[in-house]
């Protein structure tokens, strides 16, 4: 291996620590995407319609890239891609901000997922045992309350005066996950309009 070469799997001095927010929120939200990318597969095969296939099947490859450079960042910080603290603990720090005062919503069984948006395993069972507009009505469901829950953890990192690389993920993360609850809010709505 080169020097240059091994220059890049040491880290440098400035980079994250184990235990900095960048770090933190490249293990979860790597997590809260693999979530994202399950749910869309399973759109992908099983919705009836084209339009929610497609986005669909967009989201999944987009969040599934991310979760590569998320990994990538923590492999060039010399860093664990997994930790032993609690998910989201990145978040309990002096700027006002921490995991508790997130605003996901629990599911309708009152059980809370670890992250803020994501579902529960009740609600992935449910998810998977659906079919036609049913499923294509709670994938909806579930998908914006899981990019809203995402929008959540990168507002908290930008809050952070994160990394830029993180920074401008994070930035284009959110520009894409707020285009995406629009489109299918829109799905929803014409699930809603059609008997």
């Amino acid at each position: 291996m080169s020097a240059a070469g091994a220059g890049f799997l040491a880290g440098n001095a400035g980079d994250p620590g184990d235990d900095s927010a960048e770090a933190g929120f490249a293990r979860d939200m790597a997590t809260h995407h693999a979530q994202a990318v399950e749910m869309s597969m399973l759109a992908v095969q099983r919705s009836g319609r084209e339009d929610l296939r497609t986005l669909a099947l967009d989201m999944g490859l987009t969040q599934q890239a991310q979760i590569g450079m998320m990994r990538a960042w923590l492999d060039t910080w010399n860093l664990s891609p997994t930790s032993t603290a609690a998910p989201m603990a990145w978040m309990n720090d002096d700027t006002g901000m921490n995991h508790e005062d997130m605003t996901a919503e629990p599911a309708p069984d009152g059980d809370r997922a670890a992250m803020p948006g994501m579902a529960t395993p009740q609600e992935l069972d449910a998810l998977r045992q659906q079919q036609g507009a049913a499923f294509d009505s709670s994938f909806v469901d579930l998908m914006v309350r899981h990019h809203n829950g995402g929008i959540q953890m990168v507002d908290a990192v930008l809050a952070r005066g994160p990394d830029p690389l993180v920074r401008d993920l994070a930035t284009s993360m959110k520009r894409g996950q707020q285009s995406e609850i629009t489109a299918l809010e829109q799905i929803k709505a014409d699930l809603v309009e059609t008997p």
